[in-house]
């Protein structure tokens, strides 16, 4: 099977720009992939892909993970990921792209527009944070922006933040791994592209790490919301074609 080694290096883009503006790297690789292969074989394909950068994430930046939102985000996270994930079989694909599209523009414009919106601190709001991120990610394949909202709310330190962050996101494609296997969305295809996904987690954390020291993180933030509107427009122009014709 031919490899498509431009959407590697696609794939590297969404790692390291994913590490430093926080977001993860799901929020641009997904629909990123979804303009080369079908949603289903995105969502297995993210699982995988997510697996290695999560780990070498944990790896790199190990300082202190903060075990009450291990807790209280990451038990939800896990239990809505699998739910999630089992329903993104029941739901009409194109539904589940159209969908995408609206979250990425609506979730980009909130956050350039309202730039001061905050997550209050508590329990509460950290077990809601925990089940929409799980939700999201197992339906639509990223949930991690989410996630970073509601984590933010704690002022973390950065490492610690990615490290947290990073340990639930390792537990909830941990646990989709076997649910998008079970739906089928895991076949030859994503398995080709297994050893390279792998490679690229590591390296495009290793970068984006070696880029957080001299980048201010707020200015990346910005430049990243930014992309995350263009690519949902653009999710959203091709599937206006795709389905138009």
């Amino acid at each position: 099977m031919k490899v498509n080694y431009f959407f590697l290096l696609l794939a590297l883009l969404a790692e390291i720009v994913g590490t430093v503006g926080g977001f993860g790297s799901s929020v641009f690789f997904v629909p990123l992939g979804n303009f080369y292969f079908d949603f289903h074989s995105v969502l297995g394909m993210t699982a995988i892909f997510h697996l290695s950068s999560n780990l070498s994430k944990i790896l790199l930046f190990k300082k202190g993970l903060d075990k009450m939102l291990l807790l209280y985000i990451g038990v939800p996270s896990v239990l809505f990921v699998i739910v999630g994930g089992f329903l993104s079989k029941l739901v009409q694909t194109a539904m589940l792209e159209i969908v995408l599209g609206i979250f990425l523009v609506a979730f980009a414009l909130l956050f350039l527009i309202k730039r001061e919106i905050i997550v209050l601190p508590n329990k509460r709001n950290a077990v809601i944070g925990g089940t929409l991120s799980g939700f999201s990610a197992g339906l639509l394949g990223t949930g991690g922006a989410i996630r970073g909202l509601t984590m933010a709310a704690f002022n973390l330190e950065k490492s610690a933040f990615i490290a947290t962050s990073a340990f639930i996101d390792f537990l909830i494609d941990f646990s989709r791994t076997f649910v998008y296997y079970g739906n089928g969305y895991i076949g030859k295809q994503e398995l080709t592209y297994l050893p390279f996904l792998l490679v690229i987690g590591f390296v495009g954390t290793y970068l984006g790490k070696r880029i957080l020291v001299h980048i201010p993180q707020v200015v990346f933030i910005r430049l990243s919301l930014l992309l995350i509107l263009l690519i949902g427009l653009a999710t959203l122009a091709q599937l206006a074609v795709k389905y138009s014709q």
